[in-house]
């Protein structure tokens, strides 16, 4: 029997900086709760908004890979290994600090917000030399179904992270229905709601609420209406 967490919209941390609008799905800087510490591998979940042309100045970062998915507008990024880059809406971004990287991120615009999740996970190798890298994806390629996005597979057309770590996004109309196979039942998913309302196991979730899903070999995944959808599979321990 597969074991759910919900965490609803409303019950996350959150920061507001005037600059920055953030709220966190685990626990992060001001915001501490013990029984929101991660899931798994999965350390950080933050739901940021940047306000024009303001953002994060350099700062150090390292055994972590640091993914980053834009919803909205377009962030800048440059860090000490020579990138100097900007990720916009369907694109995705990764980082394995590995032994040490320094790295900043603006709001490209200097008169729109750029919306982006940042996310957090422990690596599968430590000390790996500093690595970046972008790619992306066609829309038209997750409407109404799943595409991988993150995977620890070189060659399958997602982006490569240092874990066994596979994530999925779906545009997911009315009427749609899939089963999700997890690559390895010790693994576990946690499921956040980007836009809409779904059905994960008979358990509803609308905008921005999240759901942890262990002890399950698959689950799933109903849309009732237009819902975005991302989920992330993760080694448990």
């Amino acid at each position: 029997m597969s074991r759910k967490v919900i965490h609803r919209a409303n019950t996350r941390g959150h920061a507001n900086h005037g600059w920055l609008n953030s709220y966190h799905s685990f626990s992060f800087a001001s915001y501490y709760n013990p029984e929101r510490m991660g899931f798994g591998l999965l350390r950080v979940l933050n739901d940021d908004t940047v306000a024009p042309g303001m953002g994060f100045g350099a700062h150090p970062h390292d055994n972590m890979e640091i993914v980053s998915i834009p919803l909205a507008g377009a962030l800048a990024h440059k860090d000490s290994t020579g990138n100097e880059k900007t990720i916009r809406t369907n694109e995705v971004q990764i980082m394995s600090a590995g032994t040490g990287i320094v790295h900043s991120e603006y709001n490209y615009s200097k008169t729109d917000q750029v919306k982006f999740l940042q996310i957090w996970v422990f690596p599968k190798e430590r000390g790996i030399k500093p690595r970046y890298d972008q790619k992306s994806f066609k829309p038209e390629d997750r409407q109404n179904k799943l595409q991988t996005v993150v995977s620890p597979e070189k060659d399958n057309g997602a982006i490569w992270i240092n874990q066994d770590a596979w994530f999925t996004l779906g545009s997911l109309k009315p009427g749609f229905a899939e089963e999700y196979k997890l690559h390895d039942a010790a693994h576990g998913v946690y499921a956040f709601v980007l836009e809409g309302e779904v059905e994960i196991d008979g358990e509803k979730l609308s905008k921005r609420d999240g759901m942890e899903i262990t002890d399950a070999d698959s689950f799933t995944i109903k849309a009732d209406a237009d819902a975005e959808l991302l989920l992330m599979e993760v080694p448990m321990k």
